[in-house]
């Protein structure tokens, strides 16, 4: 069956039809606008037929209404649209007793224009099925927790919602958008649905969202893209009440790129070489480390992230690629953090017999536990010839050269 939606702007009022429900991608919109979600209004029920149906004159709204509904007088915004699924409407009461609306009352529909793109919170990951990926060792930094650039977003079928995206970059790229089961994989496509009515009631902000229709094509990964906003990212996150980040139980906690708050764990940054393939490292990691039972409560956050570095310590010279390996466990007290320092150490035991092979040049091991300060506790080229090792070398021919230069010139006895 299909779908109808009744818009308004003004005074101009008009009815569309929406397609039919399709399938679901990556990552997944939580909150919705819908009429029978009893949260989006202030008594936490949905209205009844004794009851007044206030929305704010100056508020935008998008509502998806999937059943029919009777009510006592509804005053409506000046902008805005109802979504109507099929055989949803809305009659007059006419008076007759109803079981389950013996007083009736104003009910307003709640404020959705604060929900934030970049609240991690608000997003949920799926598979292409669309059911949600099930729990398991590998989570993600909270930067990655929304959308990234090569990312799928679905806003679930037969549900309306509105998302502020304020942003700190002026172009959100996504590889695809899907509203009301239609995928717009295309920037065509999307520009289309730009241009229809629902689109300025559904988005609002000063962050444009671009569809690419293209994945990371490259096999070492791609970073998320989303570090512009981390900062909004982590303010959305620790907003609310209940949300700051838990007291850490070392003593000089880890910070990881990407990450709000401190832990206690390891954290491994892997240089590679062209052969790397991320995938595929991360499977190997499941497989051999991480499924072994000294190692249940452990959990792992493997990306690629784009480190500052500077020569000498002052002179920033750009970003470097690095693979970021995050560990935490679930051990508390002086214990936390133990079992994944000892899953840090076999990595890079593992790194130091096999990188080369693996596409991994060098790796750093960082660890903070609750019995130790965090501190880099390991390091291990994947060839025997550093990179420290070839600038000092340089180091020490440049210094004889010049000795031999100013002997020469008589500079010297």
């Amino acid at each position: 069956a299909g779908s109808q939606c009744l818009s308004w702007t003004g005074l101009n009022w008009f009815f569309c039809s929406l397609p039919a429900a399709t399938a679901a991608v990556y990552k997944q919109w939580i909150p919705n606008t819908n009429f029978e979600t009893a949260s989006n209004w202030d008594k936490g029920r949905v209205p009844c037929a004794r009851d007044v149906v206030h929305f704010e004159k100056d508020k935008v709204v998008s509502v998806f209404v999937g059943s029919p509904h009777a009510l006592t007088d509804m005053y409506l915004p000046l902008n805005g649209e109802f979504l109507l699924a099929a055989g949803a409407a809305f009659t007059a009461f006419d008076g007759s007793w109803d079981p389950g609306c013996d007083s009736g009352g104003t009910v307003r529909f709640a404020d959705a224009e604060q929900r934030s793109w970049f609240d991690p919170t608000l997003w949920q990951d799926v598979l292409p099925s669309g059911e949600l990926r099930p729990g398991g060792p590998i989570f993600s930094v909270h930067e990655e927790r929304v959308p990234c650039r090569h990312d799928d977003v679905i806003f679930q079928p037969e549900t309306s919602f509105r998302v502020n995206t304020d942003s700190s970059q002026p172009v959100i790229h996504l590889r695809s958008i899907s509203v009301m089961g239609q995928e717009l994989n295309t920037p065509s496509s999307w520009a289309e649905y730009l241009g229809g009515p629902s689109a300025p009631l559904q988005f609002h902000g000063n962050g444009t969202l671009q569809v690419t229709g293209t994945g990371c094509p490259d096999k070492s990964g791609c970073a998320c893209g989303n570090t512009l906003d981390g900062p909004r990212i982590c303010a959305a996150l620790l907003r609310a009440p209940g949300r700051q980040c838990p007291e850490p139980a070392c003593q000089s906690p880890l910070q990881p790129l990407g990450h709000c708050c401190g832990v206690c764990g390891a954290t491994i940054n892997l240089e590679f070489t062209p052969d790397f393939d991320l995938q595929k490292y991360q499977d190997k990691l499941i497989q051999e480390l991480l499924s072994q039972p000294k190692y249940a409560g452990v959990q792992m956050a493997m990306s690629k992230v784009h480190r500052a570095q500077t020569f000498l310590g002052v002179v920033s010279r750009g970003a470097a690629p690095l693979i970021q390996i995050v560990l935490i466990d679930d051990r508390a007290g002086a214990q936390a953090g133990t079992a994944a320092e000892q899953l840090a150490a076999d990595i890079m035991q593992d790194i130091a017999q096999h990188g080369e092979a693996l596409g991994i040049s060098s790796g750093k091991m960082e660890v903070a536990t609750g019995s130790t300060a965090s501190g880099q506790v390991g390091s291990h080229p994947a060839s025997r010839i550093t990179a420290g090792t070839v600038m000092g070398l340089l180091f020490s021919l440049l210094f004889l050269g010049g000795i031999l230069f100013l002997y020469r010139k008589g500079k010297l006895r």
